[in-house]
């Protein structure tokens, strides 16, 4: 049988690290294709190539058009792909993982579905946002209430260095342009925030739907870790960029958004954070094995048959 066209699918292990790779694209009114390890996007202007293997995300925008085999260069390489509604508010689709192991996930079904264990990652999230202060023993109602006070804090002292009044986050996530312009904003700025968190969180093996401080939607972790990086990257972006009143709000903010996670380096610390949060242990060189209720986990490829009879077992193919 002939080889099909293109270049060959890369090892897992030849792939640049999520950490490594650049943080978003924003895409719309344009048609996506492949040519060997590039995705070629298309539009009147003429066409440019980027690079698969270095991009974590594609925002795509109203108007994007994709290949599949721009698709299955996107999987092969791990690039998440978003489709996203005007202004880059709604958040529809995602890519494969880069890991093979499973070992993160286990950890985290683990810890959300354990009462003591899920409120320590919780606490483990807000010692997070108040470095240095002691909140091994606060209860959730009392970490909800510092957190409440220190968003409003954060909201106050962007709306005085701005000029921009205050008065709540309101707005329609059917409606981008019901909410006033430092609400329309701070859509744009979180859009690209979730985007980039749900990105690294499926590069990492990890489930978006189980969360810790969220809970019951499928982007629950996502919200979660999103949250970690707003007070410092997007609300004061946010606030900064209503003041100047460009003609094109939602494309500045997202420029700007991109510029702030390179320079505060936020993919490297997602992967950082995430692992911290759920204290990844080392895990066997194998990436499948068998489930045991007593033991744990025991090797796969091995003829337990003979094991049982008495014998020493037997390697078999998995």
């Amino acid at each position: 049988m002939a080889e099909l066209p293109g270049m060959a699918r890369p090892e897992l292990q030849a792939l640049p690290q999520v950490k490594d790779r650049m943080t978003f694209l924003y895409l719309e009114h344009c048609t996506l294709g492949r040519q060997d390890g590039a995705i070629t996007v298309t539009d009147e202007k003429g066409v440019i190539h980027i690079p698969a293997a270095a991009i974590s995300v594609l925002l795509l925008g109203p108007g994007t058009r994709v290949t599949h085999r721009a698709m299955e260069l996107m999987g092969d390489t791990g690039v998440g792909a978003v489709w996203v509604g005007e202004h880059g508010v709604r958040y529809y689709a995602h890519g494969r993982p880069l890991t093979t192991r499973a070992g993160l996930l286990l950890r985290q079904a683990e810890l959300v579905t354990n009462t003591r264990k899920h409120l320590a990652v919780v606490r483990k999230m807000y010692q997070l946002r108040f470095p240095g202060e002691d909140v091994s023993r606060l209860t959730m109602q009392q970490l909800r209430g510092r957190e409440g006070s220190r968003v409003r804090s954060v909201y106050r002292k962007a709306s005085r260095e701005s000029g921009v009044p205050w008065n709540g986050r309101l707005y329609s996530p059917d409606d981008f342009s019901a909410g006033d312009k430092v609400n329309q904003a701070l859509s744009a700025g979180h859009a690209c925030l979730y985007g980039l968190a749900h990105a690294v969180i499926m590069a990492l093996g990890c489930a978006p739907g189980l969360g810790f401080v969220h809970v019951g939607h499928e982007g629950s972790f996502v919200y979660d870790i999103a949250d970690l990086y707003k007070a410092e990257v997007t609300i004061p972006i946010a606030f900064r960029v209503a003041a100047e009143d460009p003609e094109d709000l939602p494309a500045v903010v997202r420029r700007r958004v991109r510029d702030a996670m390179v320079e505060h380096h936020v993919l490297e610390r997602m992967v950082h954070d995430i692992r911290w949060l759920l204290q990844d242990e080392e895990t066997p060189e194998e990436t499948v094995y068998l489930w045991d209720d007593r033991l744990g986990t025991v090797a796969n490829g091995i003829s337990y048959f003979e094991a049982e009879e008495g014998d020493a077992p037997s390697l078999s193919s998995p």
